[in-house]
Formats: C-alpha cells, structure tokens, sequence
C-alpha cells in the first residue's frame, strides 16, 4: 500500500542527503583549496623572512639557533650563497636540489614535494615541504568546516519529520472523525479548526456522498415503515373477522386448518410489527437519548411477560447485582424506547424457546466495561455454527417453530451498538440454555460505591 508520508520522508530525507553530500564535498574541495594557499603562504612568509645573519656553521649538525622558533611540520630549509655553495639546511631531511624561483613541485625518493625559492642579492632560499603533510593538515582543517554541517542533517530530518507530520495532521483528523462516528450516523463532517484548501473537495465530496447515503436509507426506512403499517392493519382486521366468524358460526372449519390460518396471521403481524420496530430504530438519533433507569425498564419488561411466563409455567424474575444501595436505578444516558423493545425482543424469545417449568432470567450488573443486561433461559440453545449468523436480519436457526420473522436480534444488535454497546449471544456453559448480553452500557455518574446485593425478585414461579 503507498503511504503518502512515507514517500513525502523519503524523497525529502534523500533529497537533503543528495544536497548536504553534493554541498560538503564543494565545501571540503575549496577548504582543501584554501589550505593549500594557506600552506603557499606560509612557505613564502617563511622564506621572506629568513634572518640574514644565517651561516654555515650550524649546517651540518642542526638548526641555526635564529630558526628554533619557527614552526617545524617538517619543513625544509635549504640556503645558497652568492656563489651557490650551500651554507645551511635543515638537519635529518633529505637534500632536495635546487628547484628554482617561485612555487615548484617536485619528486624525490618516493615523496613529492611543495618548495618556494626565493633569491636574495646574496643568497638564495628554499623552503620546502612533503605534499602528504600539506594534504593531511589540508584535510584536518577542511574536516572542521564540515562540522557545522554534520551537525545541520540531523535538525533537518527533524525539521522533515515535524513538517511532514504536521502537513498531514488534517488528513488523521479527517479519518479519526470518521472512525468515532457511529455506523448510523450520516450527518455531514464539520470540524471545529479550518481545513487546509487541498481537503476541502475531499470533505466536500465525503458530505456530499453522505448526503445521498442519508436520502437512500430514509427513502427505505419509510417505504419499510410504510409497507409493515399497511400490513399489520389489513392482517390484524382479518384476524379479527375469522375469530368472529368462527364464533359466530358462519365461516365452518375444523379446529387445525383454523389454527394453521391465525398462525400464520400471527406470524405476519409480527413481522410487520418487528418491521416497524426496525424502520423507527434505522431512524433513531442521538437526539432520543436522556438519563433514564435501566432497573425500572427491566422491572416494568418482567412484570409485562409475567402472565405468559405463568400460562408456561415459567420461573421469570429479575436479579440486580453490585447494587449502590438498597434502590440502585442503574442509570444510564440512553433511548427508553429502544431499549424497550431490545428487552421485549430478548425476553420474548428465551419465553418462546423455554420449554414449560423452565427459567428465565434477567440479570442487572456492573462490570470493569460498564452496566451489563443479561437474558438467561434454560432453552435448547443455538447451534455452534449458526451463533455468529443469529445477529443477521431475516436469520432463522433451522427447524425453529413459532411465528418468529428472525429481526429480534438483529434489532437488538442495533439497539445495543447506538447506545456504544456490544450484544453478546452464547450457549450456557453451566446448564442448557442461551445467554444474551448487552455489555457496555455507560453509567452516569451517580452515588458512592455501597454495595448491598438485593435478593432476585420473580415476577412468577
């Protein structure tokens, strides 16, 4: 996958390593340049400035006394008389010839030599120097004009790094606001600081693209609402009449083709009914939410299946653990409708698939993630390869009975992940039977922490 950044890093890092190399050779060459001169000058100045009084004396065993304090780096001094006999050079060096007046250069015993001959009126004098000193020197001094430079190509790649990371920070921002969005949401992206002019179609084709999204889902959220409301109506009406008819004597049918019919009457009124629940949550918004007590919700929810709990001989009833005190609303920031028909959902399928003398739970709890809401049942469960489908609209698990329309947990899913939670279905472990959690819902800051686990309460046994 290309990254921008990294060949923005790339380029640029080798881009400046090409210059500050192609600069520090130009700047080590005229160093080195510039030294030479400096070593020319030096010969001169040296040569200009021999005393006069220097004889052959001191020739042949060392360095005249009036040239101890001249710097050495293996300089060589050679003087000539008026009548070229030579009157002094420097000790343990070797002889070099006469070379001549000015800058010459010259080879001797495998060592080339830098020399400057000056000619005086009664003498002349050569000052000369091995090429490999003036080159090393030369080098040394041209090495610290570089320092400057060694030190510059670090700041730079920072300078890079810094200015290439915050060239691209608008671009993390726009992905970051789309990744905390919710899957529902569609509203048009804003952002609090101004974007850069090279974002702004990018952004404007994202709210744009949004836009369309948002009038494609709201075209089929109403033509679903619109269809099931058609539908429940008409089918609930045609209920009624073959009741009435059947009652009354005019419609004769035996008992099970009767029975069949307002099964599949019933079947089709729920699925119009889990329709509509479906379109209103699609259609749902942030707005919906405000504090509410999750613990009333659950009371009122049990005491509403309480008679069809009982007409199976069911042992429903409502558990709360971990609560702050003796009334523990258990509030959250949440839709009371929404998770309404979430409870009504998970309780109306663990009392269906519950044989008679079963149980069925709900459990209030907190946990390191938040509030957690648990549907317990001592049904046959789910089969291990069809769990992971079971969240899917329009699912049914093979061979399940009853007037399901397979939106129960599909509406439950959706329920739980606008309010940033997760809905988790699994087997029981301990006994047969189905778990379904909702996990994560977010607490409102209420009272401090005392912990005094209230006794399960059962709405019928």
């Amino acid at each position: 996958m290309t990254s921008i950044r990294r060949w923005l890093l790339g380029w640029l890092i080798c881009g400046l390593g090409a210059a500050c190399a192609i600069a520090g050779y130009g700047i080590f060459s005229l160093a080195q340049l510039e030294a030479g001169e400096l070593f020319d000058y030096e010969l001169r100045t040296i040569a200009l400035s021999m005393p006069s009084n220097v004889d052959d004396t001191p020739g042949a065993h060392g360095r005249a006394p009036e040239l101890r304090g001249i710097a050495d780096d293996r300089l060589v001094i050679d003087i000539w008389d008026g009548s070229g006999r030579l009157v002094y050079h420097s000790p343990n060096e070797p002889e070099l010839p006469f070379l001549g007046d000015g800058f010459r250069s010259a080879e001797r015993e495998g060592i080339r030599w830098r020399a400057f001959g000056h000619a005086e009126r009664n003498r002349f004098i050569q000052v000369a120097q091995p090429s490999s000193v003036r080159e090393e020197l030369a080098a040394r001094l041209a090495s610290r004009t570089l320092m400057p430079l060694a030190v510059l190509i670090p700041v730079l790649i920072g300078i890079v790094l810094f200015v290439v990371a915050r060239g691209l920070s608008p671009v993390g921002a726009v992905s970051r606001a789309l990744a905390a969005r919710s899957p529902e949401s569609l509203d048009p992206i804003r952002f609090d600081k101004p974007m850069p002019v090279e974002l702004h179609p990018l952004v404007q084709a994202l709210n744009d693209l949004l836009g369309r999204v948002d009038e494609a889902s709201e075209a089929q959220r109403a033509f679903i609402a619109d269809a099931a409301h058609e539908l429940r109506t008409p089918m609930t009406a045609l209920k009624l009449q073959i009741q009435g008819a059947t009652s009354d004597g005019s419609m004769q049918v035996d008992p099970v083709t009767r029975q069949k019919i307002e099964g599949r009457l019933n079947r089709v009124i729920h699925l119009a009914q889990q329709l509509l629940s479906m379109a209103r949550e699609d259609a749902a918004r942030e707005a919906a939410m405000a504090p509410m007590s999750l613990r009333n919700l659950c009371e009122e929810r049990v005491g509403d299946y309480s008679l069809l709990a009982e007409a199976k001989s069911l042992d429903l009833g409502l558990e709360v653990d971990q609560a702050r005190g003796e009334r523990d609303e258990f509030m959250i920031h949440g839709d009371v409708h929404a998770l309404g028909v979430l409870l009504n959902n998970l309780l109306d399928n663990a009392v269906r698939h519950t044989p008679a003398g079963g149980r069925v739970d709900v459990i209030l709890r907190r946990e390191p993630r938040g509030l957690a809401l648990t549907v317990l049942d001592t049904g046959s469960g789910i089969p291990a390869d069809e769990i992971a489908r079971v969240c899917d609209r329009f699912y049914r698990i093979s061979g399940t009975a009853g007037h399901g329309s397979g939106l129960g947990l599909a509406i439950a899913s959706r329920v739980a992940r606008r309010h940033h939670a997760t809905l988790v279905v699994a087997n029981r472990s301990d006994v047969t039977g189905l778990s379904v959690s909702v996990q994560g819902l977010r607490e409102l800051a209420d009272a401090p922490l005392d912990l005094k686990p209230r006794p399960a309460a059962h709405a019928a046994e």
